[in-house]
């Protein structure tokens, strides 16, 4: 029951220009996400951003944006509370590759013909974090289980307005199967070993 980080992909929620200012323990939830985000580059853990209505409510913060840039990743758009709802799950999941036509068709004699490749595997693992955790971050996380995945939320990286609300949204992610964990939690067990090639670049993030 350890994270694995060759299953994992992380996506960070709403960490936005206009939201933020509101969000109880901002400064640390936003710090918190910037670590995820910069152990997911070094232990090569794909990255995705979302962005809830950002005509209203801004671009992600350019911290967030940033992180999410250099690990290669890309951000989402949405209007839906729930990121599932607006495509979040095609982007974790690869799309499945088609038999090539033409020299592998099935009209070549049997000797020269290739077996399709097999669909890729992906990465069934979401680590996640982001506000307001009683809204965008709950409904994108419980849907994600509903689409089969593992949930994994970081309740340091996460907020709301309020405490409360924050909380609840704990409770309620973790009686419908969601794990919850912290940022080091994460970074511990992407690692599992202090003889990993980027231990101390990892721990340079969290110390």
């Amino acid at each position: 029951m350890l994270l694995d980080a060759d299953d994992s992909q992380l996506v960070l929620v709403d960490y936005q220009s206009r939201l933020m200012p509101a969000i109880f323990e901002n400064s640390l939830v936003l710090a918190n996400a910037v670590k995820l985000a910069r152990m997911a580059r070094l232990l090569e853990v794909p990255v995705w951003g979302t962005a809830e209505n950002p005509g209203s409510l801004g671009p992600l913060v350019p911290e967030v944006q940033a992180v999410i840039a250099a690990a290669g990743g890309r951000t989402l758009d949405k209007m839906s509370f729930s990121a599932v709802a607006d495509g979040l799950s095609d982007l974790l999941r690869p799309p499945v590759r088609q038999p090539s036509q033409g020299r592998n068709a099935r009209s070549l004699p049997k000797h020269l013909q290739k077996s399709a490749p097999e669909p890729e595997e992906g990465r069934s693992t979401i680590v996640i974090a982001g506000c307001e955790a009683h809204g965008c971050l709950m409904q994108t996380a419980l849907d994600l289980l509903e689409e089969e995945f593992e949930v994994w939320v970081v309740t340091d990286a996460c907020s709301s307005r309020s405490e409360r609300n924050r909380d609840a949204a704990f409770d309620r992610l973790a009686g419908n199967g969601a794990e919850l964990v912290t940022t080091e939690m994460v970074a511990f067990e992407w690692l599992r070993t202090a003889e990993h090639e980027v231990f101390k670049d990892v721990l340079g993030l969290v110390k």
